[in-house]
């Protein structure tokens, strides 16, 4: 089978298109004729070596498809089955084999692209504004990249639970795409300091809550848009690894929390998996969320995808064709 893998880690030029054998699912084990391939953060940090594992590795950490087969202990799943997955690598394959309780069906509504876009972002979204922080209605949210593949699905549920979003895109038109989704006010980056300008239109130390996926360019400028025991929420680092905070700074902003969140903690097992895409699949239903998809690529081209991904040119979510 054709897959995308890596023989050591590093830039875009570690990613090479090989033929591998297709693997077979072991008792408790889907393997899984994959459709389409989402393209996330993730992806990039496992090719530059954050995820240790051998190697080779193949890249990828969700995928839309059909079941081919399943192991002897399998009882969820029947091949023909259209299912959908998260934070298992190995998506960018024709096949992938996944752990029965990672998967989940897709609904027939659903389609196999939208499938494969929503799950890491739409769950991550999920999580981020109910166990990690509950959004509430008149709160006043701030959101880096609200352009962005979780950015435009944060500031849509955050606009539904009732709440005021600030945010920042790099362009007129990702502001404009921002504005769509239901944003209040957003700030171009390249242009404007973020903190000054937020202060200007709300008020000094005025968000109750940050939700920051870009790390080392805006975490600690972030902690003074905050009110006192206001949450700042880090959980991406595209333009880099974070800097170190003394705890102590968070006392001196007004006992601010910190945290640095997973999706895997929230899904830690089939239950959680299940009630959270439950409640995913209920968003797109009822027309709460839409999902912007912002180009589709050939599985060859996964370079490509990383290359788009990491220029930030992008709005919306990336998805490899598979088979």
């Amino acid at each position: 089978m054709k897959a995308i893998t890596i023989k050591e880690t590093g830039d875009i030029k570690q990613l090479t298109v090989d033929n591998i054998g297709i693997p077979e699912p072991s008792d408790n084990e889907v393997l899984v004729k994959i459709h389409y391939a989402g393209i996330n953060f993730i992806d990039i940090y496992q090719r530059m070596g954050k995820y240790p594992g051998p190697m080779p590795q193949t890249i990828g950490s969700e995928a839309s498809g059909i079941v081919e087969k399943v192991g002897k202990n399998v009882t969820r799943f029947s091949p023909g089955d259209r299912v959908v997955y998260a934070m298992v690598f190995g998506a960018y394959a024709e096949y992938a084999v996944i752990p029965e309780e990672k998967l989940i069906v897709l609904p027939e509504n659903i389609s196999f692209e939208l499938g494969a876009a929503i799950m890491l972002q739409g769950l991550t979204v999920e999580y981020l504004t109910s166990d990690c922080f509950n959004v509430e209605k008149d709160m006043n949210v701030f959101i880096h990249a609200a352009a962005g593949g979780v950015g435009l699905l944060l500031t849509q549920i955050v606009k539904a639970k009732g709440a005021q979003v600030i945010g920042t895109t790099s362009s007129e038109d990702k502001a404009e795409l921002a504005y769509k989704a239901g944003a209040d006010h957003i700030i171009l980056y390249t242009k404007d300091d973020f903190v000054e300008s937020t202060k200007n239109y709300i008020g000094e130390n005025q968000m109750h809550v940050v939700y920051d996926s870009v790390g080392k360019t805006t975490l600690n400028k972030s902690l003074s848009l905050l009110r006192q025991r206001g949450s700042l929420i880090s959980f991406g680092q595209s333009s880099g690894s974070p800097p170190s905070i003394n705890p102590l700074e968070l006392q001196k902003q007004g006992s601010i929390y910190l945290t640095r969140p997973t999706l895997a903690s929230y899904i830690q097992n089939a239950d959680e998996l299940e009630k959270r895409t439950d409640t995913l699949f209920q968003w797109i239903n009822d027309g709460t969320l839409n999902i912007r998809i912002d180009r589709q690529l050939d599985l060859d081209d996964a370079h490509e995808a990383h290359r788009l991904l990491e220029s930030r040119s992008t709005a919306g979510k990336i998805l490899l064709r598979v088979n």
